[in-house]
C-alpha cells in the first residue's frame, strides 16, 4: 500500500528518478521544469528541504512499497491558515484514483498536522484529470487563474474549506 510521507533528504534519489521518468508526461499538462532543474537537482532539492523547515511549505511524496515515488503532493505558501496545493502523479499510476485518494489524505493532514483551514489549487483548462481530482476531493472552482500561475496556460482556481475530521 502506498504511503504519503513528508519529504526527507533520503527521498532525493527516488524523487529524481520519478521526475526524469515522467518528464514528458508531465510536460503535456503542466510546465516542464526545464533542464536547469535536473542539472541542479541536488541544490534545488536541498533548498526545498530548507524551505520546508521554515514552515512556509510542506512537501510530501507518495512512496510505493518498493520505495519508488508514485507522486508528489505539496502545500506551499502556508500562511494565515491557508495554503496552495500542488501535486503530480506518475504516468503508470494515473487514472487509478491515486491522486484523488492522496489529495483527500493531504486535506486531512492539512488540518491535523498543519492547522490549515483552507486549501486552494489551480488547474489548467486542458488538464481535465486534475480538474476531476480536485472536484472529487471536495474542491470547488472559484474563478480564473492567471496564466502566470499555470506556466502560461489558462485555467481555474479551486478552493476547499477544511474542518477537523474532514
Amino acid at each position: 500500500m502506498p504511503e504519503l510521507r513528508r519529504l526527507h533528504a533520503d527521498h532525493a534519489p527516488a524523487v529524481l528518478a520519478f521526475e526524469l521518468a515522467n518528464r514528458a508526461y508531465f510536460a503535456a499538462s503542466v510546465s516542464d521544469r526545464g533542464d536547469d532543474y535536473f542539472d541542479r537537482f541536488t541544490e534545488q532539492f536541498n533548498a526545498r528541504l530548507a524551505e520546508q523547515e521554515t514552515g512556509l511549505c510542506a512537501f510530501h511524496v507518495l512512496v510505493a512499497e518498493d520505495g519508488s515515488v508514485l507522486g508528489r503532493f505539496n502545500l506551499v505558501d502556508i500562511e494565515d491558515g491557508m495554503a496552495q496545493l500542488g501535486y503530480r502523479v506518475a504516468q503508470h499510476a494515473a487514472g487509478q484514483g491515486v491522486a484523488t485518494a492522496t489529495v483527500r489524505e493531504l486535506c486531512r493532514l492539512a488540518v491535523a498536522r498543519y492547522g490549515l483551514r483552507t486549501l486552494r489549487a489551480a488547474a489548467a483548462h486542458q488538464n481535465t484529470a486534475s480538474q476531476k481530482v480536485l472536484t472529487r476531493a471536495g474542491f470547488v472552482p472559484v474563478g480564473p487563474a492567471d496564466p502566470a500561475d499555470l506556466g502560461g496556460k489558462a485555467g481555474l482556481w479551486y478552493r476547499r474549506g477544511l474542518v477537523p475530521g474532514s
